[in-house]
């Protein structure tokens, strides 16, 4: 009997982990490792120009600012990776992209930065790292220094998006709120180059990793994602 209950203890902790990712708004990163691969470690599943991705030492970087797309198309998911910044690495992960080769006004970037960075001192709160890139700063900037890996898990359910970065939510965003292509909910100003509404933006789209932005380096590794339920 006691042997059966353990099993039936491990069994429901499995249930919950499995669970976990799901639960929203989210109380920690999910297990993710039997979760599929974003980008596969030969980048079958990927779209990118030739040349400029590659794997190096077990990490995912890019010489120049070109971005690594999916393949498919995603609606309702959880990505959940690790990534390391050169310093003042200016980076992203780019959700929800209906058009890759005009991706910027076509898309929603949670941004990748190192905060540290003397480079980025003065820019706008939503530039900071696990923000919506232009749109919402992140509460806090919990970001690692350079050289260190970080773990950052994005949640997009339909409109609504969540990241939490080393172990804290810091973003959570309902888009339908954002309804002006020139001023965010609180009245700070939209960069231009952000032309759409995010309320605007379709929910179903490719995912992409910004490449070598800026001339220094990020690297990815463990890049993984899980389908939720539409529902």
């Amino acid at each position: 009997m006691k042997k059966q209950l353990t099993l039936l203890a491990f069994a429901l902790l499995a249930t919950l982990a499995a669970c976990a990712a799901d639960t929203l708004p989210p109380k920690a990163h999910p297990d993710s490792a039997k979760w599929d691969n974003l980008i596969a470690p030969d980048l079958a599943n990927a779209e990118f120009p030739q040349g400029i991705w590659y794997v190096e030492a077990g990490a995912l970087t890019a010489s120049k600012d070109e971005a690594i797309w999916s393949k498919k198309d995603y609606e309702n998911f959880v990505v959940d990776l690790e990534f390391k910044t050169a310093p003042n690495a200016n980076s992203g992960v780019v959700i929800y992209t209906s058009d890759k080769q005009n991706w910027i006004p076509n898309s929603v970037e949670v941004q990748i930065l190192d905060d540290w960075g003397s480079k980025w001192a003065k820019v706008s709160p939503t530039w900071k790292c696990a923000g919506l890139f232009g749109r919402l700063a992140p509460t806090k900037s919990v970001v690692k220094k350079p050289g260190e890996w970080n773990r950052m898990t994005i949640w997009a359910k339909g409109q609504m998006l969540y990241v939490m970065l080393n172990g804290e939510l810091v973003t959570q965003c309902d888009m339908s709120k954002w309804t002006d292509p020139k001023k965010n909910p609180d009245g700070t100003d939209i960069p231009a180059w952000l032309s759409k509404p995010m309320a605007s933006l379709p929910t179903k789209g490719k995912i992409g990793l910004q490449g070598k932005h800026g001339g220094a380096q990020i690297y990815f590794r463990n890049v993984k994602i899980k389908q939720l339920d539409p529902g």
